[in-house]
């Protein structure tokens, strides 16, 4: 990883890598309609704005794949365009990207999509993996399979636990159990020649795994995980637990002693507006590093 920690400058990694385009939760910082102290402080200060959580795959080949596509797609897939150039890529008409691999259905995984219609960019050919279910529901519903008709993307449906091969990269969709309104939930685990990563962005708290989660874990180097709340403070009169995601106080305590043996690093991402993690400046942020974890950043990259 060329960045991780906060203040270090970024360093151009050769491909194949992985690129963070975001790091907040599907709705963005500031979030619509909101007055928490992170989106007041990103309303005054541009710099304090954070983009939707999403990876930016690129290949040996100068292949590109979006990991999700999220409500800021439009400067994400500009960060995109520009890595390719930096790669070498050949500019294909219509197709700024070859492909997207989608997590689930929803809004901050997949409405980026709309960016690709009619309307607007009107691509040709992009690849859009994701489970059946995820598939299905892009093919069944306006506006959706317009661009399914129009041919903007090519559905392309991956079994959990499949393999895929992209850019000298093994790409392999993981079930995990998260709220299912539309779609079924994977996480991502990315094989390279020199790292293995694990992207889960979105899940249920790990006690309410069927099967601990520990096995889905072997092998890798880093965990990219679902930090969308600190702790069950953050958010007055809504229940968190319905909301569905692991506290990362919880996920540091389960993951502890493999981050002090060197075995595992855990970098959180998809934080909430209401996490104060986002403060690098918090004692929150300061805790999480203490422990041996981080934040991720956007345009933070991932040597694979």
């Amino acid at each position: 990883m060329a960045c991780l920690t906060w203040g270090c400058a970024t360093v151009e990694t050769p491909a194949p890598k992985l690129v963070v385009l975001g790091v907040a939760q599907d709705a963005g910082v500031p979030q619509a309609a909101c007055t928490s102290a992170n989106c007041e402080a990103a309303r005054n200060d541009s710099r304090r704005s954070y983009r939707v959580a999403s990876l930016l795959l690129a290949g040996a080949d100068a292949s590109l794949h979006l990991v999700d596509a999220t409500p800021d797609l439009v400067p994400q897939l500009d960060v995109a365009i520009a890595v390719g150039q930096q790669l070498g890529r050949t500019e294909v008409p219509r197709r700024p990207v070859d492909g997207v691999l989608l997590t689930h259905g929803h809004m901050g995984h997949y409405l980026g999509l709309a960016h690709f219609g009619f309307e607007a960019a009107h691509t040709q050919g992009i690849r859009a993996y994701g489970t059946e279910s995820m598939t299905s529901f892009l093919a069944s519903n306006a506006p959706w399979n317009q661009l399914v008709r129009l041919h903007n993307v090519e559905l392309e449906p991956v079994e959990p636990g499949a393999t895929l091969a992209l850019g000298g990269i093994k790409v392999t969709p993981l079930s995990v159990p998260h709220r299912g309104e539309y779609t079924d939930t994977v996480a991502y685990r990315f094989e390279g020649p020199t790292q293995t990563v694990l992207y889960i962005p979105d899940t249920d708290p790990w006690k309410r795994w069927a099967s601990p989660p520990e096995p889905m874990f072997e092998g890798v180097d880093l965990a990219l995980l679902d930090g969308t709340f600190y702790s069950g403070e953050e958010l007055p009169g809504r229940d968190l637990s319905k909301i569905g995601h692991p506290f990362i106080v919880d996920t540091m305590d389960r993951f502890q002693s493999a981050v002090d043996a060197g075995e595992l690093n855990v970098t959180f991402i998809h934080l909430n507006h209401s996490n104060p993690a986002l403060d690098r400046k918090s004692a929150q942020a300061r805790a999480i590093e203490s422990r041996g974890y981080s934040v991720a950043r956007r345009g933070d990259e991932i040597r694979l």
